[in-house]
């Protein structure tokens, strides 16, 4: 005997998740060969900044196919929390980087590179986590991911506590004080929107898993 079911599955909402949570790894990975190499950084500012005006229309299809859909995959306020949270990443790490072209910095610091590393990591988890959210057997696996996450944003505030620190005890110079708190501000946000991510994940996982 055939099954059907009265209730349709949006596949395209896992298919634009998908796409978002690549998006944010190839920001994350442009972020950190910035700081690794700063040679060409005007280029590869405007490739960051190339991703997230790529990633804005994934974040408004999400939205605008939530308006569209009667029975979602998902919670409705889930998707938007997630959508929001990965648009929220890729803004800051945006930010991040242009903040550094703008303000002129010389070279990136060692923490920077550090919160930019552990960025990618970050970002890594997001992306291998997401594609579970297609199969409900698969989303306890996602817990393993949000542990993880959890764990780097911890060691993203230590680095930026101890940016912090060093930064006022260690400089005289106002302008430059101002400068680094922004950037460190802006990547331990990231941090913390990766987190946000995990939040929503490990939700979703408790609630359909």
């Amino acid at each position: 005997m055939l099954k059907f079911s009265f209730i349709p599955r949006e596949e395209r909402f896992f298919e634009l998740f998908e796409d978002a949570a690549q998006n944010l790894t190839q920001s994350a990975r442009l972020l950190a060969e910035l700081m690794a190499n700063w040679d060409g950084m005007e280029e590869k500012v405007k490739q960051i900044s190339d991703l997230e005006h790529q990633g804005d229309p994934i974040t408004h299809q999400i939205v605008a196919k939530l308006h569209r859909t009667f029975v979602t995959p998902l919670d409705r306020e889930d998707i938007l929390l997630l959508v929001q949270a990965i648009d929220d990443v890729v803004d800051l790490i945006h930010a991040a980087a242009e903040a550094m072209l703008i303000y002129k910095v010389p070279q990136p610091t060692h923490s920077a590179q550090e919160l930019a590393d552990i960025l990618v990591e970050a970002t890594h988890e997001v992306e291998r986590a997401i594609p579970s959210l297609r199969h409900r057997k698969q989303l306890k696996e996602m817990l393993t991911h949000c542990v993880e996450l959890n764990r780097l944003e911890n060691k993203a505030d230590d680095i930026c506590r101890r940016a912090l620190g060093d930064l006022f005890s260690n400089s005289a110079d106002v302008v430059q004080i101002l400068k680094w708190h922004e950037i460190y501000e802006d990547l331990e946000s990231a941090a913390d929107r990766c987190e946000d991510i995990a939040n929503v994940l490990e939700g979703v996982a408790l609630k359909y898993g």
